[in-house]
């Protein structure tokens, strides 16, 4: 018989053994089931979320940076001593880089509302919390952050003249007004009045379940209605072809504002899209890391209960073993046997694990639809290759013990 045989053959007994056995299958390969479908499901829900986020960053545009008393973006852990007590950037930094750096298309400061307060936004009785709050310039617009859904932008002529005029975002404008037209409708912001002049788009590359709470209104609106507001983001456009001269510029022009000696590292942080891609995917690494040894102690439960199950079944089948070595079966042919049998009961739990693994990632995309949730090739290969790999290793054990009974002693058992 030709190894061929003897692998058809021992396919064929395995096919036989699972349909004779299929509750004590399943819930053998029960552990592989659940490795697999972590693998499959965790590895498609990362690779959605990475493109979701990657399109966002992008969508800065690649000429844009942001600057800010600390990197922005992803991280892993928190803040460090220097970074808490950093003092905040300010308009000031914004007009020197503006008047300094000539590579630089136009600068938008972006002054937030104070952190430690809750913000409420309010139209006839209807209440909007958790509100984004920011105030910053025309200039705003014009770097491609604000796709208007109806009405316009502020301009720097309602800015001078401290105009209370608002832009909201889409959440902002249904939890408000729902179908209603907004423009011309005067909102209650925290006690002061702004008339609503538009709407913004939710950003096209939003990430999945991010809220679109931005309230924007003029900055020197922003002075004074809110006098304490003090944490300024700058939001620099560098001039076409000049990213790199852009960003050497406003770090130097920084240095100098802010008065950092020559031998000191930068006391505010310049991210770009790139930079905030590149931390994003070291923490989606480290969640990856983490999401394999999860889904292997599984596959090691599973490896486990499959090496268990075949030992069960070598002692059922000994004296089938010995009829089999009777008539002429050697002993590769009987580990290959049970070897074939591991492997199949394994890659029947790794397809049946692929199978709700793919389940779970069209859940994921039908809850968030926002999430480009896909399969990845490495999470199939790596599916495949462990749940045979988990037969053939917890196997082994078994089927060299079935080989190595004596045919006699096999025909004789009851």
């Amino acid at each position: 018989m030709t190894a061929r045989d003897s692998l058809a053959t021992g396919v064929k007994l395995a096919f036989e053994a699972i349909r004779s056995y299929k509750l004590r299958a399943f819930l053998t390969t029960l552990g592989v089931i659940i490795g697999t479908s972590t693998i499959i499901g965790v590895g498609s829900i990362l690779a959605g979320f990475d493109a979701a986020i990657v399109n966002v960053l992008n969508s800065l545009g690649g000429d844009t940076l942001i600057v800010f008393k600390f990197k922005v973006g992803p991280r892993v852990g928190g803040l460090s001593a220097d970074e808490r007590t950093r003092k905040p950037l300010s308009l000031a930094h914004a007009r020197a880089i503006a008047e300094r750096c000539p590579s630089v298309e136009h600068v938008s400061p972006y002054l937030f509302a104070s952190w430690n307060m809750i913000h409420r936004a309010r139209y006839k009785g209807v209440d909007y919390y958790q509100l984004d709050i920011g105030g910053t310039e025309e200039g705003y617009s014009l770097g491609g952050q604000a796709d208007m859904k109806a009405g316009r932008f502020f301009t720097e002529t309602e800015n001078q003249h401290r105009m209370p005029v608002a832009v909201i975002g889409e959440d902002v404008y249904k939890g408000l007004f729902s179908t209603v037209d907004a423009i011309g409708k005067t909102v209650e912001l925290d006690g002061h009045h702004f008339e609503i002049i538009g709407v913004m788009n939710r950003p096209a590359a939003s990430p999945p379940g991010e809220s679109d709470s931005r309230f924007l209104i003029p900055y020197f609106s922003m002075r004074k209605a809110f006098p304490n507001a003090q944490e300024h983001m700058l939001i620099v456009s560098a001039k076409k072809g000049l990213f790199p001269q852009a960003a050497d510029e406003v770090r130097n022009v920084l240095r100098i504002e802010r008065r950092v000696p020559h031998d000191k590292p930068d006391d505010f942080a310049i991210s770009t899209a790139e930079q905030m891609v590149e931390d994003f995917r070291k923490i989606t690494s480290v969640t990856a890391l983490v999401m394999v040894v999860l889904s292997s102690i599984g596959l090691l439960v599973g490896g486990i209960g499959v090496m268990n199950i075949m030992l069960v079944s070598v002692t059922e089948r000994t004296r089938e073993i010995g009829i089999r070595k009777a008539v002429g079966a050697r002993r590769s042919d009987i580990v290959l046997q049970f070897l074939t049998e591991a492997v199949v009961l394994t890659g029947m739990g790794g397809l049946l694990g692929m199978a709700l693994g793919w389940m779970i990632s069209q859940a994921a995309r039908f809850v968030f639809p926002a999430l480009p949730t896909a399969v990845p090739v490495w999470a199939v290969v790596l599916g495949v290759v462990v749940s045979a790999g988990i037969g053939l290793f917890f196997g082994i054990w078994p089927a060299s013990k079935a080989a190595r009974l004596d045919p006699v002693e096999a025909l004789r058992y009851e």
